[in-house]
C-alpha cells in the first residue's frame, strides 16, 4: 500500500496517543506473533508495536518482514516502536480508514 505524506502524517497524528499492544522481545518475530498482529490490524487497523530491549532485531527489520507477510504500511518508526497501518476488510471495522484523507490525482 502507497501512502502519501499527507496521508501518513494523519495516521501518524491518530496514533499517538496508542499504547503499544505488541512486544518483541528475546524469541524475535516469529509466525504466531505475525498473525496475531494481522488479526489484531483487521480490527483495529491502526497499532504500535514496540521492541523490547532484549531482541536482536532492528526495528527496520522487523517492519519490513511485517510488511511483506501481511501486506500493512510501516506508517512510522520512532526508536524502537513501529506504528502499522492497514485497512480492514470489513466494513464494521472501518473507522480510521474512512477519515484517511484522499490522494490527490497527479
Amino acid at each position: 500500500m502507497d501512502l502519501s505524506g499527507k496521508q501518513k502524517r494523519f495516521l501518524r497524528s491518530k496514533a499517538h496517543h496508542l499504547n503499544p499492544i505488541f512486544q518483541i522481545g528475546k524469541n524475535g518475530l516469529n509466525k504466531e506473533v505475525i498473525v496475531q498482529i494481522g488479526e489484531a490490524l483487521e480490527k483495529r487497523e491502526l497499532l504500535k508495536v514496540s521492541l523490547l530491549q532484549n531482541t536482536d532485531e532492528t526495528a527496520q527489520e522487523v517492519a519490513n518482514k511485517i510488511e511483506s507477510e501481511l501486506g500493512c504500511t510501516a506508517v512510522q518508526i520512532i526508536g524502537r516502536v513501529l506504528v502499522l497501518f492497514q485497512p480492514s476488510t470489513q466494513e464494521k471495522y472501518r473507522r480510521i480508514s474512512t477519515q484517511v484523507p484522499k490522494k490527490r490525482n497527479q
